[in-house]
């Protein structure tokens, strides 16, 4: 299993519209950042998660062709303003792309985009699947997919546990707080991606610390800081982490 991430980016992106910072201006592609999304791909199974309003850019720039299944983490711009481009994922499909999102966010995609949600719905098009609230497991083609409830603001957010063979990967790409029974779902795997938005206290972001805390205690094999905000230079932060973490950048893949 491969992990792929397309962008590492807050809501706003890197550089952001107006501001002159030092991370803003800075020329190096590592402080270039996206809106967050990653890739997972077996040799026979590829699920996008999240479709922010970067996704057509992120598709062009690693040639991604075709996804078996997308995935939601919830339901703010960041990650679903994309949704209009995942009809080039399905103009060679027979069947309906299938989105798997939580109750509240398949909702809000319905007043934000009907047209996709009618009966029936369009042939080779996009049908939203709810997630179950209490996380309930389920497979992509060779990928196990466990949801992951977590904290985020006052919307209904998840993070994603997946498996395929002997390789696990968690991703949890806006998070405050984690309740136990999800802790116990990131626990030990070979890699996890984790929000970590600024070095200051923030309502609805771990912050750096609070993430390195986190990753202390899930204790992944590796561990992954993304949706990093524009006060936050990447070597600067790739210094400050422990041994077994790095900063996510938009283009970064790990193989599990």
């Amino acid at each position: 299993m491969k992990a792929l991430f397309l962008g590492s980016g807050t809501s706003v992106g890197v550089p952001v519209i107006g501001c002159g910072c030092e991370v803003c201006r800075s020329t190096d592609p590592h402080n270039r950042r996206l809106r967050s999304s990653v890739l997972i791909t077996t040799d026979s199974t590829s699920l996008l998660i999240d479709f922010g309003p970067d996704l057509r850019a992120q598709a062009l720039r690693h040639n991604i062709t075709a996804v078996d299944a997308v995935l939601c983490t919830h339901e703010h711009l960041d990650h679903v303003a994309g949704f209009d481009d995942l009809r080039a994922f399905c103009w060679a499909r027979e069947e309906l792309l299938p989105i798997y999102a939580g109750g509240q966010c398949v909702e809000r995609l319905k007043t934000m985009y009907p047209w996709a949600f009618e009966p029936g719905g369009y042939r080779g098009y996009v049908r939203a699947h709810g997630i179950c609230h209490h996380g309930r497991e389920f497979r992509v083609g060779d990928i196990m997919v466990q949801p992951v409830p977590v904290m985020h603001s006052s919307v209904e957010t998840y993070g994603y546990a997946l498996r395929a063979g002997s390789s696990s990967f968690g991703y949890v790409p806006d998070v405050k707080e984690m309740p136990p029974a999800s802790r116990e779902l990131l626990s030990g795997l070979d890699a996890l991606a984790l929000d970590g938005l600024c070095f200051p206290q923030h309502r609805t972001h771990l912050c750096i610390d609070e993430n390195i805390a986190l990753m202390h205690e899930l204790a992944p094999k590796r561990g992954i800081v993304t949706h990093i905000g524009h006060r936050v230079e990447h070597h600067a932060l790739e210094d400050y982490l422990p041994d077994f973490m790095q900063p996510a950048f938009d283009g970064l893949e790990l193989e599990l």
